[in-house]
């Protein structure tokens, strides 16, 4: 949605050979950077993720492949080059923001202006949580290390605004408290019970966070300034009339596949796909944990954003953001790696989904205090969506 503050300054409109060169530029850099490791590999084929996970103990390779992939495992797809795309696609999407362009498409991080200051607590706060927990990859099993790149970190740059002190001290609160959350959640709660580990990765997200804005409250000195600056995630009123017509849709649903990392731009999106298709296109047992299950993933995330997108138009109308992007993050993949990629599944997951976990979320956030990120209320509903809709389709398709 352009604002005030992102259109393009000089009133020339924008050219779709723009949007075509920024386009080619994501493609090209990551097939380049690609064929250079490829050809500087020693294997025939790019490593598919059984591998990774085989050499995670003494192979450097496969624990920097799993580093990476760390960036991109919100949307489940774990891969390097999903990271990169997500980076690159983000970057272009900050530039062209900052030029003020109409093409730069939904404005990245919310208009804040804050996305190097979100991307660097939140490298900083997963590199942390690998320093500290690193060694938990040693049982030669999936761990929650990702978590503190797309939580709290970010949430308490976009809370309490820019500086090293906040972007630092959130990154260390992320690893400090939240990987561990997300850790004893998945390892002793969720496996033992056969849940989605998602369930235990968002509820040690909420918990984490929780007690970060709690210590935040009690010790100002954390952040500067100790009040918080925004409250919900609401761009600036647009100059121009929007129009939530069909081209508003697809960018919102193109939009949501980067909302988790709090980027909610198309260009990041739309590097963050390229990346993950070009994983696939190299391996397709590399991305998705190596289920070869990507293609129906990537169709059911598309549809629960679509689905809650047409269904809670108003609710985007009325507030100018609305949290569609929940079910794409939590319901939908798990639903499709645990049940098949069958198109049942696929939609069944993705219409509940999108039925149930936009409406709580909102509903969650909005009764959260003011010195607490609304995130929080998105997390839980994920947690909340995915215990409704993943045991009952498994009722289903296999009662």
């Amino acid at each position: 949605m352009p604002t005030p503050s992102t259109l393009d300054r000089r009133g020339i409109s924008a050219s779709p050979w723009v949007l075509m060169i920024a386009a080619t530029a994501i493609t090209v850099v990551l097939l380049g950077a690609t064929a250079l490791a490829h050809r500087s590999s020693r294997a025939g084929d790019w490593p598919g993720y059984d591998d990774m996970m085989a050499g995670l103990s003494a192979s450097p390779w496969a624990r920097w492949r799993w580093i990476a992939g760390d960036l991109s495992e919100v949307t489940f797809y774990k891969h390097e080059w999903a990271s990169a795309g997500l980076l690159l696609g983000a970057a272009v999407g900050h530039l062209a923001s900052r030029g003020g362009h109409r093409w730069q498409g939904f404005s990245i991080c919310y208009g804040s202006g804050l996305w190097p200051w979100v991307v660097s607590s939140s490298l900083l706060g997963m590199l942390l949580s690998h320093a500290l927990w690193g060694w938990s990859l040693g049982t030669g099993t999936w761990q929650p290390t990702f978590v503190a790149a797309v939580s709290l970190p970010a949430a308490m740059v976009l809370l309490f605004g820019r500086g090293w002190k906040i972007a630092v001290n959130g990154a260390v609160l992320g690893a400090v408290l939240v990987t561990p959350s997300c850790l004893l959640l998945v390892n002793y709660v969720c496996t033992p019970l056969q849940l989605p580990a998602v369930v235990g990765n968002v509820l040690g997200m909420a918990l984490g966070s929780a007690a970060a804005f709690f210590l935040c409250r009690r010790i100002p000195w954390l952040v500067s300034p100790p009040a918080p600056q925004r409250k919900l995630p609401v761009p600036s009123a647009p100059v121009v009339t929007q129009r939530y017509g069909i081209t508003w849709t697809v960018r919102r649903v193109l939009a949501d596949f980067s909302e988790a990392p709090f980027f909610g731009n198309e260009w990041a999106s739309i590097g963050l796909l390229a990346g993950v298709l070009l994983a696939y296109a190299l391996n397709p047992l590399a991305p998705a944990y190596g289920s070869g299950l990507l293609l129906p993933l990537i169709a059911g995330q598309a549809l629960a954003s679509l689905v809650g997108v047409i269904l809670w138009r108003r609710q985007w109308m009325s507030h100018g953001w609305h949290p569609t992007y929940v079910p794409l993050v939590s319901v939908v993949p798990a639903a499709v790696l645990t049940h098949g990629g069958g198109m049942a599944v696929v939609i069944s997951s993705a219409v509940l989904g999108a039925l149930i976990a936009p409406p709580l979320a909102r509903a969650l956030s909005s009764r959260l205090p003011n010195h607490v990120h609304p995130y929080l209320g998105n997390v839980l509903s994920m947690a909340v969506s995915t215990l409704l809709v993943v045991p009952s389709l498994g009722l289903v398709f296999r009662g």
